[in-house]
């Protein structure tokens, strides 16, 4: 099988030691490409030297809505720097780098974190879909308790321009509706195995429009474990006994959908 992780986060400080195991498990899994998500300047300058490591590893620049204001949203075991992230530099940054990245991401609104600075948020994320726009890259969407918001910008922005991909989308069931219909991808994490959290979106969701992701070292199929890329197999199993067809079948659709956005 050839299994994919469209998201997460090896540059977290969780895989320091272990890096190299990590890679070799998710080949001994089937996994054959991982992206890993920058999040904010520093970020993205870690993601990008670790493409050094492997060929499995592909690469995605972003700025996270909380990084790029220069907010905090805690301890998060990623490099971040202070301070309001310059956007036209970055924006140059990734411009420079655009042949060495296969999405921009992750970006997008968080209003979960942040409660007070909406307008900025969305100003950002639109300056950088007209970016990925420009450079014709798909986009690696984040979006918390801002699902509706998102969409809509989405819409205005990006509609049929390039590929979505919303990331652990928690939006309801109208947005999940509007987001299929104009043609978005929704990753799903191995989460979903211990929780349940996406298995109605599963069912909901054609597998054309399917994904699978980790967001790893977060959103772990086993409650206080590091989750990592190796694990997006259990994802593809739920997948598969949700839609009522074989793993195989599924872990093909999923690939074909990765080769269709990101290649």
């Amino acid at each position: 099988m050839n299994l994919v992780d469209v998201h997460c986060h090896l540059n977290q400080e969780l895989f320091k030691k272990d890096i190299n195991e990590v890679i070799k498990r998710a080949k001994d899994n089937g996994v054959k490409a991982i992206i890993v998500s920058g999040t904010n300047p520093l970020a993205n300058q870690e993601v990008l030297e670790m493409k050094k490591l492997d060929p499995i590893i592909k690469v995605s620049l972003g700025l996270h809505p909380i990084d790029a204001l220069g907010l905090s949203e805690g301890e998060t075991g990623i490099s971040k720097p202070e301070g309001k992230v310059d956007l036209e530099k970055e924006f140059k940054y990734i411009e420079e780098h655009q042949d060495e990245i296969v999405a921009i991401g992750e970006i997008g609104l968080d209003y979960y974190w942040d409660k007070d600075h909406h307008e900025e948020q969305q100003d950002v994320f639109r300056k950088i879909l007209r970016l990925a726009v420009k450079l014709n890259k798909p986009v690696i969407i984040h979006t918390w308790a801002a699902e509706e918001d998102t969409i809509n910008i989405l819409e205005e922005e990006i509609k049929g321009k390039v590929p979505v991909v919303l990331h652990c989308f928690g939006g309801r069931k109208s947005l999940v509706t509007k987001a299929i219909e104009s043609g978005y991808y929704f990753s799903v994490p191995p989460s979903t195995v211990r929780t349940g959290n996406f298995n109605t979106k599963i069912k909901k969701i054609p597998m054309k429009q399917l994904l699978t992701e980790t967001d790893a070292p977060w959103q772990g199929h086993l409650k206080g474990e590091r989750n990592e890329p190796a694990c997006v197999l259990e994802t593809v199993k739920k997948i598969a006994e949700i839609k009522e067809i074989s793993v195989e079948e599924a872990a093909e659709q999923i690939w074909n959908n990765y080769e269709k956005v990101f290649l």
